[in-house]
């Protein structure tokens, strides 16, 4: 499954839209990115982002924050950017570091501004209706929600992660799996099902996912690859939801 030809769609759209509300407004819709600590991954997401803030025609406002900040301090700086006119969309890139009570950092973003909390319909056309989704990972940003959506979507949804035992055998049940794990290859070719949609949403250091991709490859009916897969759609979603805040801030003001 690619995820560039409909991140490229959905960029457009959203830049089109973005230069509409800068000629009826006098201003560009603002994604504020906060980083905390200097994690490496963390950094080339971020730069990434900002990359395609400036082709959208979206301001992008970055907040460094230093590794050792305090809950409440990153809840402060969050809280101020919220309450900022100028900022439409937030994004707290994860991880935030082990000190940091992460789930008061995400309470903190003004639901209006609350960007990186979304879906998007599938462009595949998987039928999830009835079907066993295995999510390999419990992150709060990751894993957790995407169980959610697939049991929104009538799946039946089994969560698992590093430490869980048969590991391998709980995956080639899966008629559709997500991997979120965040080990490099840490699923093989063996333990998909023939047939199964796979969704790799890790990144490792050497721009590999969680799944091995050549192996899975071979037995997945549909697979993401890393890169190339999620990331694109992330950022995508991320800038078009930024821009639709910034529209609906405008018309509800």
């Amino acid at each position: 499954m690619d995820g560039t030809g409909p991140a490229r769609r959905i960029i457009e759209s959203a830049a089109a839209t973005a230069a509409d509300f800068h000629r009826r407004t006098g201003t560009a819709p603002c994604l504020a990115t906060v980083l905390v600590g200097e994690d490496l991954a963390s950094v080339t997401y971020v730069r990434m982002k900002q990359a395609r803030c400036a082709k959208a025609g979206i301001e992008s406002r970055h907040v460094a924050l230093p590794a050792s900040i305090s809950t409440g301090g990153l809840v402060e700086k969050i809280t101020e950017l919220s309450e900022d006119p100028g900022v439409h969309g937030i994004l707290l890139q994860h991880p935030v570091g082990p000190h940091i009570d992460e789930r008061a950092a995400f309470e903190a973003i003004a639901p209006d501004k609350d960007v990186d909390g979304v879906t998007m319909h599938s462009e595949y056309d998987v039928e999830l209706t009835g079907k066993h989704a295995v999510v390999v990972g419990r992150s709060p940003i990751l894993g957790k929600p995407a169980g959610m959506l697939l049991l929104e979507r009538n799946a039946t949804v089994t969560y698992c992660h590093s430490r869980t035992s048969g590991l391998s055998a709980i995956v080639r049940q899966a008629d559709v799996l997500v991997a979120a794990v965040g080990r490099p290859r840490f699923i093989t070719g063996a333990d998909i099902k023939p047939g199964a949609v796979v969704i790799d949403a890790g990144y490792n250091p050497g721009n590999v996912g969680d799944v091995d991709f050549a192996s899975a490859a071979e037995r997945a009916g549909l697979i993401t690859s890393v890169p190339g897969g999620v990331g694109p759609m992330t950022i995508a979603v991320l800038l078009a939801q930024t821009v639709e805040a910034a529209v609906r801030g405008r018309d509800t003001a």
